[in-house]
């Protein structure tokens, strides 16, 4: 049973990291591995600007950290263990029901 203040905060900031699609395929992106804003804008075909709001968020929580690698920044999870938990989150979720969706999936939420 959680009762620690900082496990609930520490599952809260993943919760608000899952809680956007968008932001639920920069951090499967990034599982796949580290990139450059803008490679992801591209790959995820979104505007830098949008992509630059969700990944503040993403920082905020601590889900990921930027990388300064000359005049660019790259971006990666900020802990493998992460993408071992974004994988078993997943599969986990898939097992229990996979043809369900959640009924606000559709709903645009922005930090």
């Amino acid at each position: 049973m959680l009762t620690i203040a900082s496990d609930i905060d520490a599952l809260a900031r993943f919760g608000r990291a899952l809680a956007d699609p968008i932001r639920c395929r920069i951090l499967l992106a990034l599982h796949k591995a580290p990139a450059h804003p803008a490679d992801l804008a591209e790959q995820l075909a979104i505007s830098r600007t949008r992509l630059s709001n969700h990944l503040a968020c993403l920082r905020d929580c601590g889900i990921v950290v930027a990388v300064p690698e000359g005049r660019r920044v790259r971006y990666e999870l900020a802990d493998a263990r992460l993408g071992h938990a974004l994988d078993d989150l997943r599969g986990a979720v898939l097992a229990v029901e996979a043809d369900r969706t959640c009924p606000d999936a559709d709903e645009k939420d922005c930090c």
